[in-house]
């Protein structure tokens, strides 16, 4: 834990006290978004301290040319940024003719921020003094529409406490932002049109290269007492803003608001010349309603949300604030509702990394949606990677592959890979086998094998024809090695025989075969077509059955553990205990170099394929394994605790795996890695309800069941959950004194539990 100033609260996320060194870190925590578009919580009025400025826009990237000392053949050729979207939000405010600043006023007392996850709003609210010596009181409350989704809405509310005062409200938006970061400064956006009309505001513009077009607007209206006004007391307008000026008298006590409405319209919606027309046609919905109808709509629609994705845990106020910070923060970054998009590592919240998916999507995020949503959703990002495969078959070939050989993207947009660390473009390619697992298990929960033959079949021999061009014989082990690779753990590159990437390209060789077999049984149209579209034959898939048999796996008679990779145990096998606390994160504080050569474990690697493949293992080897690696992991990856939860859970080790889930629940809230004012960890969020979900419910589906072994942390007096399993709502409650089961839609299911077979009925 590196910091402790969010109060502790089940449904809200609180900040009390105004510190300047917080600012940066609290934009991300208190970020809001609806999946179409996010932004970090920065002040609507001007902040010339430190500060991390950020809108985004779902799907709206730009290609930002890789730079590198040495090109290297093959190399991506761009980065996609996560783009910096125009500003909507901002209100300059000038009392008495001072700029309102929180930066220079000469005292802020009882700041107070909350983010309320329950019913989905963003509120601040200060009492200030003026560099003038005016005091006033603000309360701002923002939030973004999930029903009207490219509308948010802002109620800005100012009172003086010590004197009359004239205010000026200048609310604007502004064209004129660049991102944190840039490969080679390019500009990244192209104002083509700024126009007003009444109380409105329009500004077109379009990114460069990728040449997304987008209407940014607003709408504003002043509120004191019973008087609304509609119209602006002046109009100002700048090469790349437009703004108004909204002037008013206000008597001490009295207070007055402004209300703005703004957002964006994109030509992934709307035609590209009509972008100001459905800006128009946004406004009339959202205005009609009044910002307080808007409100009520946002809270019906959280309402919905929490009703089924919600987790409920009595006696333990941290362990709930943290699961629901979680929850909500996945429910603003994607909703499910188009398969263009997806769930990117830091959402709307931040910058860093880039792109719009990882393989945390498929080895983490699937899960999470396909249980508190339905089964429609999950399909949508496997056909994600479907609508792809053409891409992923290009990314093979510039590495050398050919045949229709896939390898999927590390980091992406629109399929290409636009990752630009060489040890991770190339050699991390177990994101494969993420893909394919995602396939498998998505048909084991629904049972909806329609996937199989309409698209997962073709992506499944994609990634065999990779993994079996991308072994080597070894006449030296008589067996298929893989050299080259880093796993999971990015603490060690260029590895040879990194157990994990060998165990998942066998098990999909061996999938991606028992598939076939099941379309020509089942779909002989589907088969027939695909083999005649793919042109796979018997000496290919000969050849993969004979790659699947004779894959080397290294492992040591000694330690009785297969090794993370070869050479493992040649090196300092210094445990995670014995290293000084005052060097920790090692990422912070060594070099690349030394970490390279320790036998440090960012995140779960060997213990990956235990997870993905735990009915193939005994307990006692799980046990086993986990002793020996969990002793060298760092945890300094977003995605590591939940693995260790889950697997402590299944070993009976609550105290372990309840510490595991803290840090997982709350890496963000407590800024664990120090790295929080960057973004939040959207990806590894889903880890979190995992670790409740699988680790302490002890979930899984097992023989085409739904099976549980619930545990409760001894900290905990209750927890509750729901699962859409097969479209039938199934509630799941564990006290200390037992666990209860309930169905409430659907027909009787038979379920299992502690090995014993139960069945619910309606």
């Amino acid at each position: 834990m590196n910091q402790d100033y969010i109060q502790s609260n089940p449904w809200s996320i609180i900040e009390e006290g105004f510190d300047k060194e917080r600012v940066k870190s609290s934009e991300s925590l208190f970020s809001i978004g609806n999946g179409a578009m996010g932004q970090r919580a920065n002040f609507e009025e001007s902040y010339s301290g430190p500060t991390f400025q950020g809108s985004y826009i779902a799907g709206v990237y730009y290609p930002d040319k890789t730079r590198v000392g040495w090109w290297k053949n093959g190399y991506p050729e761009y980065f996609a940024k996560v783009l910096n979207a125009p500003n909507w939000i901002s209100i300059d405010i000038n009392i008495d003719g001072e700029p309102l600043d929180m930066a220079t006023c000469t005292n802020i007392k009882n700041f107070k921020r909350e983010l309320n996850m329950k019913e989905g709003w963003y509120r601040r609210n200060f009492i200030a003094t003026t560099p003038n010596n005016i005091e006033i009181e603000v309360v701002a409350t923002r939030f973004l529409s999930l029903s009207h989704d490219e509308v948010g809405a802002i109620h800005y509310q100012v009172t003086p406490l010590n004197s009359d005062i004239d205010i000026l409200f200048k609310p604007y938006i502004d064209a004129g932002i660049t991102n944190e970061d840039s490969n080679w400064d390019d500009k990244f956006w192209n104002t083509t049109k700024i126009v007003s009309d009444k109380n409105r505001a329009f500004i077109e513009s379009h990114t460069m290269k990728t040449n997304f077009n987008v209407c940014t607007f607003m709408q504003a209206h002043l509120i004191h007492g019973d008087t609304l006004k509609k119209t602006p007391d002046a109009l100002n307008q700048e090469d790349l803003s437009i703004g108004f000026e909204f002037f008013q008298k206000v008597k001490k006590g009295e207070k007055v608001s402004l209300v703005k409405y703004g957002g964006y319209t994109v030509d992934r919606n709307h035609k590209a010349d009509r972008l100001t027309e459905a800006a128009h046609t946004a406004l009339d919905q959202v205005s009609s309603l009044g910002f307080d109808g808007l409100l009520e709509e946002q809270q019906k629609a959280w309402a919905q949300i929490w009703e089924m994705s919600d987790i409920a845990i009595e006696g333990d106020v941290k362990a709930q604030q943290g699961i629901r910070f979680n929850i909500f923060q996945l429910n603003q970054t994607y909703t499910g509702t188009d398969s263009r998009l997806n769930i990117g590592p830091k959402g709307f919240t931040g910058e860093k990394y880039g792109g719009s998916t990882y393989w945390d999507t498929e080895a983490y995020c699937l899960p999470f949606y396909m249980a508190t949503k339905n089964q429609e959703v999950a399909r949508k990002l496997l056909k994600y990677r479907y609508n792809h495969l053409e891409k992923a078959i290009e990314n093979a070939e510039k590495l050398g592959f050919t045949n229709g050989a896939a390898l999927y993207p590390m980091v992406t947009m629109n399929g290409e890979e636009c990752h630009n660390e060489w040890e991770i473009t190339f050699e991390e390619i177990h994101r494969n086998g993420a893909i394919a697992y995602a396939i498998f298990n998505y048909t084991r929960y629904t049972l909806d094998y329609s996937y199989i033959p309409e698209m997962g079949l073709e992506v499944l021999i994609g990634i065999a024809r990779f993994w079996q061009q991308r072994v080597n014989w070894s006449a030296h082990r008589n067996k298929y090695v893989m050299l080259g690779v880093t796993g999971p753990n990015e603490y060690e590159n260029n590895a040879n025989n990194n157990w994990y990437t060998n165990y998942l390209a066998k098990w999909c060789l061996e999938y991606t075969l028992e598939q076939l077999e099941y379309v020509e049984q089942e779909h002989p149209n589907d088969y027939k077509r695909i083999l005649k579209k793919t042109q796979l034959g018997n000496d290919e898939t000969g050849l993969w059955k004979k790659v699947a048999a004779h894959m080397y796996f290294p492992y040591s008679e000694e330690h009785g553990v297969y090794l993370q990779q070869d050479g493992f145990l040649d090196k300092d096998l210094i445990r995670v205990a014995d290293l000084d606390k005052k060097e920790r994160p090692i990422n912070q504080h060594w070099s690349w170099d030394r970490i390279l050569r320790s036998p440090y474990i960012k995140q779960a690697d060997t213990l990956q394929g235990f997870y993905f493949f735990e009915d193939h293992f005994t307990s006692k080897e799980l046990e086993k394994h986990f002793d020996f690696y969990e002793s060298f992991t760092v945890h300094e990856s977003s995605l590591s605790p939940c693995v260790h939860a889950i697997q402590a859970a299944k070993l009976g080790r609550m105290e372990q795996a309840y510490t595991f889930y803290l840090r997982t629940s709350r890496l963000d809230l407590d800024d664990y890695n120090k790295e929080v004012e960057e973004g939040l960890h959207i990806t590894s969020m889903a880890g979190t309800w995992m670790s409740i979900v699988e680790g302490f419910g002890g979930m899984r589906v097992k023989d085409g069941k739904l099976c549980f072994i619930p545990q409760i942390p001894e900290q905990w007096d209750m927890y509750s959950f729901k699962l859409n399993f097969r479209d039938r709502i199934i509630k799941v409650t564990v006290t200390q004194k037992g666990a209860e089961f309930e169905i409430n839609e659907g027909e009787a299911l038979e379920i299992v539990v502690d090995d014993k077979p139960i069945t619910l009925s309606p």
